[in-house]
């Protein structure tokens, strides 16, 4: 036999709910880890003194007792698990792993004994039940009665509210009343708050993010109290899960944060993270309400009587000496500013991630951890909305899916380099994969030589981006890039010289810079799909049958609005649908059988109505207006024609004042040399003095 035995989706009951998770035993130790929470129950295998084997609901349980009173149960195993557990217990532990049976009769009177933290209910010396007296938040006395209140667990969908124990009178010892007895064993170990006593230390209006507001913080022994103006909250230290103390990015403020389990409440509002805002430059001294010997005693050197330094390494370091948690603080990641945290979005508010050692936690609204072992995946996306931004997405083996969206560029590098080493599977990897090997080979480890295609497509997107922006600016219209007939138009560069010297080297000039200027790319216009033609129709053919589901619902619908008066129209298909799916495959087949005759029918029926000359009215309708269409557009194109004819005809002929305005405008290239040179003279008269003749 090995020096461990593990066991995967063992389940331990808390408050109501089964959280499952792994349990190992080892020759020095019972680790126990949730797989919801994280939390590890790790009990030394000196201190074990008890160990049953019971038939649970769950198919067999352990229930293993230590000396210093504590009480663990795990369920889960099968029954082949036992012979292999009895012998490492024996080998290991010296201890024997005894099988306990319970009762099983339904008995409801018996006896109650109390066993550290558990009420034990026996029958006939058989256990009926237990309770977990930690779960216990009321104790209430009657006559002859005792009730006790439970914590309410958010996670369950049936909770135990109460349970009351009728305590019959004793006749054997009248000093001591029996429920009074039974009331204070329950108070002893029940998870009751009561504020006894004075608080170890107070600290006086601390900044609360969440839940938001100032808060006097109290510190007793055993739980934590916040007093503020609206609300208060008693939080036991052992609903602590975790302790977080990050630098804020602006370097100038730090969050501490505590992770609760099961969370504070107000009203419908549930808390899971208690995060306090403190500013770095706030200093404070501080005395404990204890005497020195208590301090030395009770937190063996971890806190003094007298202490001073910054405010939030005082709070921090209370808490961690009487919560026994360690405080996480962000690992060696660095990002693109050098800060340990990244800014971006969750949930349409602004807010710091920070990657851990173990995980990701963002704060503050709304506070999320997530730790690696319940990550199954992580992927880059990119940015609904710019390209100057990523997307960073988690989803968890549970199904549940993180967005952090408005992440800076620059953390592209950092923040990929940091998923990849802590082994994340990364969804979108293959892009990488491939580019790496183009240059590197396979095996490329080189942050800066390793290609990255997601990475090098956004530098390229942006680029374009800025050179588009740049050309918008710089560029002046030019209508020749839209279309051929009109960039001629445009191309000639006549001088507008009056003499006819000029005019000549003008023609020149212009003949050059066209030839030196090289002709714009003209975009190519794609030709349009011709639309689909809807298909009319036929109102006068017959109906289509109906669906086996339709005849039903017919059938049925009055007989659903009786039976739940007021019922919406929607709701009606809801149910219909509902009960549809419940009918069994004999009932549905009498439906298709009618719906069959009644497409048997319809088919019929279609056949006759086509061989009587139905539907041909419709399609010559269609027809005639497809020749009309046709025919309005060769008169359109005819027209156009005969406009095009006359434009050309009034070109050949041009006036005294045309000749005489042209002077300022370009030539047109369409003239031939003669009419040139006509021109010339007679802007040569006029330069002379002399008066063109037909002018006054």
């Amino acid at each position: 036999m090995g020096d461990t035995l593990e066991f995967n989706e063992i389940y331990q009951e808390v408050k109501g709910s089964w959280n499952d998770g792994r349990l190992r035993f080892s020759k020095q130790n019972v680790v126990y880890k949730s797989s919801k929470t994280g939390k590890v129950d790790s009990i030394p295998a000196s201190e074990l003194n008890l160990a049953q084997w019971r038939r649970v609901c769950l198919g067999h349980g352990i229930k293993l007792g230590t000396s210093s009173g504590h009480v663990y149960k795990y369920d889960g195993f099968r029954d082949t698990d036992f012979e292999k557990i009895s012998e490492f217990f024996k080998t290991n532990y010296k201890l024997e792993l005894a099988e306990k049976d319970m009762c099983v009769k339904g008995w409801n009177w018996g006896t109650a004994k109390f066993s550290g933290p558990l009420l034990s209910f026996d029958v006939n010396d058989n256990t009926a039940f237990e309770v977990p007296l930690s779960n216990v938040s009321q104790c209430a006395t009657g006559k002859n009665e005792v009730t006790l209140e439970f914590h309410q667990n958010d996670d369950t969908e049936v909770s135990l509210m109460e349970v009351r124990f009728y305590v019959p009178p004793s006749q054997s010892d009248e000093r001591q009343d029996p429920v009074e007895a039974f009331a204070q064993s329950v108070l002893s170990k029940a998870d009751v708050i009561q504020a006894t006593g004075d608080a170890v230390c107070i600290f006086k209006e601390l900044q609360c993010l969440t839940p938001r507001g100032r808060y006097d913080i109290r510190i007793y022994p055993t739980f934590l109290h916040l007093h503020g103006k609206t609300f208060d909250y008693k939080i036991p230290y052992t609903t602590v899960l975790r302790l977080f103390l990050l630098p804020h990015k602006d370097q100038r403020q730090m969050f501490f944060v505590i992770s609760l389990d099961p969370p504070i409440k107000q009203g419908q509002t549930r808390y899971h993270f208690l995060i306090l805002l403190f500013s770095k430059e706030e200093d404070i001294s501080l005395t404990l309400n204890m005497s020195e010997e208590d301090v030395e005693r009770r937190f063996e050197g971890k806190l003094s009587k007298n202490m001073s330094g910054s405010l939030y390494e005082m709070v921090s370091r209370v808490m961690k000496a009487l919560v026994n948690r360690k405080i996480t603080v962000p690992g060696n990641f660095q990002g693109h500013s050098g800060a340990q945290c990244i800014t971006c979005s969750y949930k349409a508010s602004s807010g710091l991630l920070y990657p851990l050692e173990r995980g990701f936690i963002y704060v503050h609204k709304p506070p999320v951890h997530l730790r690696f072992e319940e990550i199954s995946c992580v992927n880059f996306a990119r940015g609904t909305t710019t390209t100057r931004s990523f997307d960073f997405e988690i989803e968890t083996k549970q199904g549940n899916q993180y967005t952090f969206s408005s992440i800076e560029r620059e953390e592209y590098g950092k923040l990929f380099d940091f998923v990849n080493a802590k082994k994340l599977n990364i969804k979108n990897r293959g892009f990488k994969e491939r580019g790496s090997v183009k240059m590197n080979g396979p095996y490329s480890d080189s942050d800066e030589d390793q290609h990255d295609a997601y990475l090098e497509r956004m530098k390229a997107e942006g680029k374009i981006r800025e050179e588009g922006n740049d050309s918008d600016e710089s560029d002046s219209f030019n209508p020749g890039e839209e279309d051929d007939d009109i960039a001629e138009e445009y191309d000639s560069n006549a001088s507008a010289s009056d003499s006819s010297e000029d005019g000549d080297d003008s023609e020149d000039d212009s003949a050059k810079k066209k030839k030196a200027k090289k002709p714009k790319p003209v975009k190519e216009k794609k030709e349009r799909k011709p639309r689909k033609e809807k298909k009319q129709k036929d109102t006068g053919g017959p109906k289509r049958p109906m669906s086996a589901y339709m005849l039903w619902l017919n059938s049925s619908r009055e007989r659903i609005k009786s039976e739940n008066p007021g019922i919406s129209i929607t709701e009606i298909s809801k149910k219909a649908g509902e009960m549809w799916r419940q009918l069994g495959k004999d009932e549905k087949e009498e439906w298709d059988t009618k719906a069959g005759e009644a497409k048997r029918d319809y088919d019929k029926a279609k056949k006759e109505y086509k061989e009587s000359g139905g539907g041909s009215a419709s399609v010559s309708k269609k027809e005639s207006k497809k020749s009309g269409g046709k025919k309005d557009e060769k008169k359109r194109k005819s027209a156009g024609a005969d406009k095009d004819k006359e434009r050309s005809g009034n070109d050949s002929f041009k006036s005294r004042e045309f000749i005489e305005t042209s002077e300022s405008s370009s030539d047109s290239d369409h003239k031939s040399k003669s009419k040139r040179k006509k021109v010339t003279a007679l802007t040569a008269c006029r330069s002379d003095g002399g008066t063109p003749a037909g002018e006054v």
